[in-house]
């Protein structure tokens, strides 16, 4: 069940379904009409929810499953939840540092603060229809940030290109002394 063990609590869950069991509590199924769109807005009952401080609140109980479905969990509930690509967006990034010393970090939406590296990879998906890029961040365990165009714009401004293993070309850049791939270069 839980790996993780807090020096002041109890063991902290791994999964969804493992928080209430680790504090010896069954909790109720709820069904939730809670949608978080693309671009990070938290919908109740199709309205927007307009107060910052409520999303934040509900953000410290979100649990993304193995199976990829997301989820509200407190110790006496349980609620499945939509989320149509990623639950937060990285709104902004600061730079310090330079080389594989750079450190990138990231403010999401929510106002969650993470620095890119071992512990909060990079990674870019591409639309096999469109091939437009799709960058992402983790923020915590299977929970990621959608990356904000502008964002990554400004990586891209900051990359640097070089030579993989296999002779191919890539670009990305540097965090914490991990290489970030964001591309392959076109006729490699």
């Amino acid at each position: 069940m839980a790996k993780d063990k807090r020096a002041d609590g109890p063991p902290v869950p791994e999964t969804a379904s493992d928080l209430p069991a680790a504090l010896g509590r069954t909790p109720t199924l709820e069904q939730y009409d809670i949608r978080i769109a693309r671009d990070g807005t938290w919908f109740h009952n199709g309205d927007p929810i307009r107060r910052i401080e409520l999303a934040k609140l509900f953000s410290t109980v979100l649990r993304r499953e193995e199976d990829g479905e997301y989820w509200l969990v407190t110790p006496v509930e349980r609620g499945r939840i939509v989320v149509e690509d990623a639950p937060f967006v990285a709104v902004e990034m600061t730079v310090a540092g330079n080389g594989a010393d750079q450190v990138l970090s990231f403010r999401t939406n929510l106002d969650h603060w993470v620095e890119a590296g071992p512990d909060h990879p990079i990674r870019v998906a591409v639309n096999p229809e469109t091939g437009e890029p799709a960058p992402y961040i983790q923020i915590r365990s299977r929970l990621e940030a959608l990356i904000l165009r502008s964002v990554f714009y400004d990586m891209v401004e900051r990359s640097e290109t070089r030579r993989t293993e296999t002779g191919e070309s890539e670009v990305g850049l540097w965090s914490n002394k991990v290489f970030f791939a964001l591309g392959r270069l076109p006729g490699d």
